[in-house]
């Protein structure tokens, strides 16, 4: 019989796992962020019990993995990158008498001159899967959008990621609804967070300075709800993501979670662009597989 392969997204808060026999995933396992602890203990402890049940030929992870502090520095590809120059730079340790294949990240700005340093770990992975899985992103140009705590806008043109933004919407909300006035405490009031939201996009082409306190100020002149204002600094946030973009013609490829990608898709419709969805959990094993060379 033999042995599983691994792969693992390690992000900032998460740990996944996924054990794949024959191609195909198997189970699944969780564990706290790559940053959080001592990395190696943490993924050793992870592996054990697949390691007891019939042994782990290798593990392939992608990630904060990779940073500095995590289980080992995996460095950057900078851009342009190509999917075979990111294939080609793994670096690789040992865990708990395994072999683990830590996969780099993508950067610009590492010549310091002239071009914004911007950093992604784990997003070129979903970003390559998705070639994977929608072969037509592999030629032509095209714009990706990876939403979450740092949202990622990425450009890929004839297969390689030339260049990209980061906006850390999911970090800003978090911050101005837990520790701000703005989102205030949990009080009754009228107006949904769906409701919210269409304000926010309504107003997300003003100044951000100049809209966010309309989120405290409903609740008292208006009555509106705490939902209705984490759902207005919501669509602020998102829809101000969107009026940013230089080139908003669309189509754009949306991979990520459902919910928060049912956000940006909303935004980028009222806009007038044409979105594709991609599962981000999809996306994150077709870029593994391809890195660890094992097929569905």
């Amino acid at each position: 019989m033999s042995k599983a392969r691994v792969f693992g997204d390690w992000g900032t808060t998460r740990l996944r796992l996924y054990r794949a026999e024959g191609g195909a995933v198997t189970d699944r396992a969780s564990g706290p962020g790559a940053l959080s602890g001592e990395a190696g203990a943490v993924l050793g402890e992870r592996l054990a019990p697949w390691i007891a049940e019939g042994g782990v030929e290798a593990v392939t992870l992608c990630g904060m993995a990779g940073a500095k502090g995590g289980l080992v520095d995996a460095g950057y590809v900078a851009c342009p990158a190509s999917r075979e120059a990111w294939l080609s730079a793994p670096t690789r340790t040992q865990v708990a008498d395994v072999e683990v294949s830590v996969l780099p990240g993508v950067c610009t700005g590492g010549d310091g001159v002239g071009e914004v340093p911007d950093v992604m770990r784990g997003e070129e992975t979903q970003v390559f899967g998705a070639m994977a899985l929608i072969p037509e992103l592999a030629s032509g140009r095209h714009l990706v959008v990876l939403p979450g705590t740092h949202c990622k806008w990425v450009e890929l043109v004839d297969g390689a990621i030339t260049g990209f933004r980061t906006y850390p919407t999911g970090e800003l909300f978090a911050l101005l609804t837990g520790h701000s006035t703005l989102g205030g405490p949990e009080v009754a009031g009228e107006g949904t967070f769906d409701e919210g939201f269409a304000r926010g996009l309504e107003r997300c082409g003003e100044p951000l300075g100049a809209s966010l306190f309309e989120a405290r100020a409903a609740r008292i002149v208006q009555g509106r709800s705490s939902e209705w204002s984490r759902g207005y600094l919501s669509g602020l946030l998102v829809g101000g993501e969107v009026t940013a973009q230089d080139d908003r013609h669309g189509p754009v490829y949306l991979i990520g979670d459902a919910t928060i990608s049912a956000l940006y898709r909303r935004a980028l419709e009222a806009s007038g662009i044409a979105v594709t969805m991609i599962d981000g959990d999809e996306a994150v094993l077709a870029g593994l597989r391809q890195a660890s060379g094992v097929t569905a």
